[in-house]
């Protein structure tokens, strides 16, 4: 938990940005996988972390714009809790660490939202992503759950993210603890990545240390010789000599803040001729594009500059042809680099995507494209200092994509349909840092993880 001073500032710059009512957040509760009492590791609600800091299910707090009130709900636990989890603080003790007066119980939750409604006064909630917490909110509203997430507030959501967006220096010390969880499992997979080993052996034993060091991975780890599925967690590959191995996997720290890293590396340690070939265009658009991150710049520049690096690289090893920034405007890259450049990145590995992907990475200035590709894109707004995104361009080889495409005719101008053939058995390279924008330029937080060739060899040789 942050000293009490971050999260009373929070709160009084949300109450500062929304105009009147109150301000509803629910935490999370535990979660069956299987049978009552047989959950899930807990995770709680970012945004309650984010404003309230406590770290256990079963919370719901208010915050009164008007009178400018604070409360935290919650149940005390009883003795028959107590035997199975031992002693536990109470309610109120949780909330003084956080700054917050005034407590009740679960229970008078409703008869607070109850009596707001009946006075007229506005309240404000974001859209749960949790079915339970659906049917909470529609049940305190007396509404159908159909229409809870229509209904909330456009104004709260604006407000959590200009808050949440700006990284503050406690939140970038929490992020970089993460990232030094990630060095730790991304030079273990390395290590590991030899012929004759089954994936879910480099997954779980890279799960492990997130579990040793922080508070788990951030995301299913996403482990793969078949990098050109992009989200791929099958583990049930077994390794082999010319193929490449995707790990994107990242950590939580203790406080839940969030590492995102990418590296692909070649079953056995060493690259071949046409592996090296297409991991140096990789590497570059990652590189190149780092480099021009600045406060003003916008993502969406960023991520068509890594466009025009990766068609150019490919025309010159004959995959594409023809004019290629007209290439990149009309989408043909786009067999190749199918996805969006990076996303923000805190408490949530897609920090804030859950308030909405368009408020939390376009604006009425940047708009999202349309365009296959481009259109997956999360975030496309101006930088400003303390945005804290993943830089991660890719080339992939997808089958389907290729076939259907070709049988099209799609883009016969600027694709090589015959070389393209040659390389359907090759799968994907994505490589993914995560980067602080600065006052001046960026940074990129974390221990170096290595990610040119000579150093993927040295340490997999190592």
């Amino acid at each position: 938990m942050f000293d009490v001073k971050v999260y009373k500032s929070r709160r009084t710059r949300l109450k500062e940005q929304i105009g009147s009512g109150i301000i509803l957040f629910l935490g999370n509760n535990e979660s069956s996988f299987n049978y009552p009492a047989n959950t899930y590791r807990f995770r709680q609600d970012s945004d309650f972390l984010y404003f309230f800091g406590i770290d256990h299910p079963e919370l719901a707090a208010i915050i009164d714009v008007d009178s400018g009130d604070e409360y935290i709900f919650g149940n005390d636990f009883i003795l028959d809790d107590i035997i199975w989890m031992g002693p536990q603080p109470t309610i109120e003790e949780q909330a003084i660490m956080v700054g917050v007066k005034k407590t009740f119980p679960l229970i008078k939750l409703g008869d607070m939202v109850r009596e707001t409604s009946a006075n007229k006064r506005k309240i404000h909630y974001l859209p749960p992503y949790r079915g339970e917490n659906l049917i909470r909110i529609g049940d305190l509203l007396n509404t159908t759950p159909l229409v809870v997430n229509e209904n909330a507030s456009v104004e709260l959501i604006k407000a959590v993210i200009k808050l949440r967006s700006i990284k503050e220096g406690c939140e970038i010390k929490e992020i970089e603890k993460a990232i030094e969880i990630a060095y730790h499992m991304h030079i273990t997979a390395m290590k590991m990545a030899k012929p004759g080993v089954i994936e879910r052996e480099i997954a779980g034993a890279i799960e492990g240390i997130a579990a040793k060091m922080g508070g788990g991975i951030s995301f299913p780890i996403i482990l793969s010789i078949n990098g050109q599925t992009l989200h791929n967690h099958y583990h049930g590959n077994i390794l082999k000599e010319g193929r490449m191995m995707v790990t994107d996997a990242g950590a939580e720290s203790l406080l839940h803040y969030t590492s995102d890293i990418t590296r692909t590396v070649p079953v056995g340690g060493k690259f071949n001729e046409r592996q090296r070939q297409i991991y140096e265009i990789v590497l570059q658009a990652n590189t190149e594009t780092i480099k021009i991150v600045k406060p003003g710049e916008t993502n969406k520049n960023t991520h068509l500059l890594a466009a025009e690096i990766i068609a150019m690289g490919l025309k010159d090893l004959g995959f594409m042809k023809g004019d290629i920034k007209e290439a990149v405007k009309q989408g043909a890259h786009a067999l190749f680099f199918p996805h969006g450049l990076g996303h923000h990145m805190g408490l949530d590995a897609h920090d804030m995507e859950g308030l909405g992907e368009n408020y939390v990475g376009y604006d009425d200035e940047i708009k999202r494209s349309d365009q296959f590709g481009f259109a997956f894109l999360r975030f496309g707004k101006k930088y400003e200092p303390g945005h804290v995104f993943t830089i991660e361009p890719g080339i992939y080889f997808i089958p389907a994509l290729i076939d259907m495409w070709k049988s099209k005719n799609k883009f016969v101008d600027f694709i090589n349909y015959d070389k393209v053939e040659k390389y359907k058995d090759f799968g994907g390279i994505r490589i993914e840092d995560n980067i602080l924008v600065t006052s001046e330029g960026y940074r990129v937080l974390g221990k170096p993880i290595p990610k040119t060739i000579t150093e993927i060899e040295e340490t997999m040789r190592g």
